[in-house]
C-alpha cells in the first residue's frame, strides 16, 4: 500500500504524456512577456495609489474603513468555505480521488493554487488596511507591515477553511472567526473602538513589526496544520467541491452566468427534507406565487444577512463616500435583493406547466410574482436610507428620505423580473470594433437587459440622492409615478417566452 500511495508523480507523468504537449520555450517566453507587460501597465496606477496613502486619516473615517476590511475578510472566509475550498478537476475526482493514491500528494497542486489566491487577497487587504488607518510616517515600512498582516490573515483564513473541510470540529472555529469579524465590524462602525484604531494608526514601527511577526507565525502554524490535514479530507467532500467547480467552469466557458443561480438553488434544496403543509386558500395567481414566499420563509438566515447588509451604505458614508456613490449603493443593493427573490418568474419562463394547470395567464402570474421582490427590495432600500439618515449622510429633507425605499420598489421589481426572464446569452450576435477593442454585443445586451428599466424607473430617486435637494416633494411624486409606470408597462407588454 505504501508503494501505491507514493505513486502520484508517475501517474501525473503518465497523464501528461497522454495529454497535451509540454510547454515549449516559446510558450514560457510568451507567458513571461505577458506578465511583464501587465506589470508595466499596472505599475504606474499602483504607485499612484500607494503614494496617495501617505498621511494621517480622519478619526471618524477609521471605524468605517476597518469595518469594511472586517466584512471583506469575513466574505473571503465565507467564499472559501462555500467553494470547498480544496477541489480537483472532474477527471481526477472521477477516479484518482477514489484510488489508493496518497491524498496529500494528489491535492498538493490545489493547495499551492489556494495559497496564491490567498496571497493576492492578502495584498489587497494590506493596502486597504493602510488606506483605512493611514500612514503618518515611514510609508514604506508601514505598508510592508500592513501587507504582512493582510497576507497572514488571508492565508491563515484559507488554511483554516482547508482544515475545516477535513474536520467538522474545525468548522466551528471557522464559523467563530467569521462571527468575530462581523462583531468587530459592528464595533468599528459604532465608534466604540475609535481610540484603539487611533493608537494602532500611530503605533511605533517596532510594535508594527512585532504584530506582523506574530501574525506570520500564527499563519505559518495554520498552513502547516492545513498541509497535514490534506490526506484526511473525506472523498465525498472533495467530490462535492469538484462538482461545484465543474459547474462554475461550464458557466464560465459558456459565458452564461445564469447557470450558476440554478446550480446554487438546486444544491441548496437537494440535500434537505421539507415538511408538507396545506396550501393556503388564495386566488390562482397568488397561490402560484406562494411558493416564492415559502422559499423565502424557509431560509431565515438568508433574510437576516440580507437585511443586515442594509447597513453597508451607512458604512460607506462614514468611510467618506460621495452622494453619488451612496445613491448607487442603495439602488444596486435593493436591485440585488429584488433579483434574489424573483426566481419564481424564471421558473415560469422555463416551465409554464403549473400556470397552465391553474389556468393563470402570464400577465396575472407575473403580477403575482412581483409582490415578494417589491416588498423585500422596498424594505431593504427604506432600511438603508434610514441608516443613512441616522448617520447624517442625508441631512437635507428631514426624515423623508426613507420614502424613496417603497417608491423605487416597483421599478426595481420590473427590472428584476426582466432579468429573471431574459434568454441565455446569444454569442452569434456581431462584434463591434471600437478604438478600445472589440465589444461582443451578445453579452453586452444580456447584461443591459433589466438594468435599463432600473435606470429609467429610478431616475428621480437617483437624481435626488446625487444632488440632495432641500425639497423632496417633487422628487417623491416623480418617483412614485415613474416606478408604477415602469412596472405596469412591463407587465402589460410582457409576452410568454420573452423578457419583454
Amino acid at each position: 500500500m505504501t508503494g501505491i500511495e507514493g505513486s502520484v508523480r508517475p501517474v501525473r507523468a503518465y497523464l501528461r504524456s497522454r495529454g497535451r504537449t509540454r510547454a515549449s520555450l516559446l510558450d514560457r517566453y510568451v507567458s513571461g512577456f505577458g506578465l511583464a507587460m501587465l506589470a508595466a501597465v499596472l505599475g504606474q496606477p499602483f504607485s499612484t495609489v500607494i503614494s496617495g496613502l501617505a498621511g494621517p486619516v480622519e478619526p471618524g473615517r477609521m471605524g468605517a474603513g476597518a469595518a469594511l476590511l472586517a466584512l471583506a475578510l469575513a466574505g473571503f472566509l465565507a467564499a472559501a468555505r462555500a467553494a470547498g475550498p480544496v477541489m480537483v478537476p472532474g477527471s481526477d475526482a472521477s477516479w484518482l480521488v477514489l484510488s489508493p493514491l496518497n491524498r496529500r500528494g494528489l491535492l498538493g497542486r490545489t493547495g499551492r493554487v489556494l495559497l496564491m489566491v490567498a496571497v493576492v487577497a492578502g495584498v489587497l487587504l494590506g493596502v486597504g488596511l493602510v488606506a483605512a488607518l493611514g500612514a503618518p510616517d515611514q510609508l514604506v515600512w508601514r505598508l510592508l507591515g500592513a501587507l504582512a498582516l493582510g497576507v497572514s490573515a488571508s492565508v491563515g483564513g484559507m488554511a483554516l477553511a482547508v482544515v475545516g473541510q477535513a474536520s467538522q470540529s474545525w468548522q466551528v472555529w471557522l464559523t467563530a472567526a467569521m462571527v468575530a469579524l462581523l462583531v468587530l465590524a459592528v464595533v468599528f462602525v459604532t465608534g466604540q473602538a475609535r481610540t484603539v484604531l487611533a493608537i494602532a494608526a500611530a503605533a511605533p514601527l517596532t510594535t508594527v513589526a512585532a504584530a506582523a511577526s506574530g501574525a506570520v507565525l500564527a499563519s505559518a502554524l495554520l498552513v502547516r496544520q492545513a498541509w497535514t490535514s490534506l490526506d484526511r479530507i473525506p472523498a465525498h467532500a472533495l467530490l462535492k467541491s469538484s462538482t461545484r467547480a465543474g459547474h462554475l467552469a461550464t458557466a464560465t466557458v459558456g459565458l452564461d452566468p445564469s447557470v450558476l443561480t440554478w446550480v446554487v438553488e438546486d444544491n441548496h434544496w437537494r440535500a434537505r427534507t421539507l415538511t408538507s403543509r396545506p396550501w393556503p386558500s388564495l386566488p390562482a395567481p397568488l397561490a402560484q406565487a406562494w411558493q416564492d414566499w415559502r422559499r423565502a420563509g424557509r431560509r431565515p438566515g438568508r433574510l437576516a444577512v440580507v437585511f443586515g447588509s442594509a447597513a453597508l451604505p451607512a458604512v460607506l458614508a462614514q468611510a467618506g463616500g460621495s452622494p453619488v456613490q451612496l445613491g448607487f449603493a442603495v439602488l444596486v443593493g435593493a436591485l440585488a435583493v429584488a433579483v434574489a427573490n424573483a426566481s419564481g418568474a424564471r421558473r415560469d419562463q422555463d416551465n409554464p406547466a403549473l400556470a397552465r394547470l391553474l389556468g393563470v395567464g402570464h400577465r396575472p402570474a407575473l403580477a403575482a410574482r412581483a409582490v415578494l421582490p417589491a416588498v423585500l427590495s422596498g424594505a431593504w432600500a427604506a432600511t438603508a436610507l434610514a441608516a443613512l439618515i441616522l448617520t447624517g449622510a442625508l441631512a437635507a429633507g428631514s426624515g423623508l428620505w426613507w420614502l424613496f425605499g417603497p417608491l423605487v420598489a416597483p421599478a426595481l421589481t420590473a427590472a428584476a423580473l426582466r432579468m429573471a426572464r431574459r434568454d441565455p446569452i446569444d454569442h452569434a450576435m456581431p462584434v463591434i470594433d471600437t478604438p478600445g477593442g472589440a465589444i461582443p454585443t451578445g453579452p453586452l445586451l444580456w447584461a443591459a437587459t433589466g438594468v435599463d428599466l432600473a435606470l429609467i424607473g429610478c431616475l428621480p430617486a437617483g437624481l435626488a440622492l446625487a444632488t440632495q435637494p432641500g425639497d423632496l416633494g417633487p422628487y417623491l411624486v416623480a418617483q412614485a409615478v415613474s416606478g408604477l409606470a415602469v412596472l405596469a408597462a412591463y407587465i402589460v407588454r410582457a409576452r410568454p417566452g420573452k423578457a419583454g
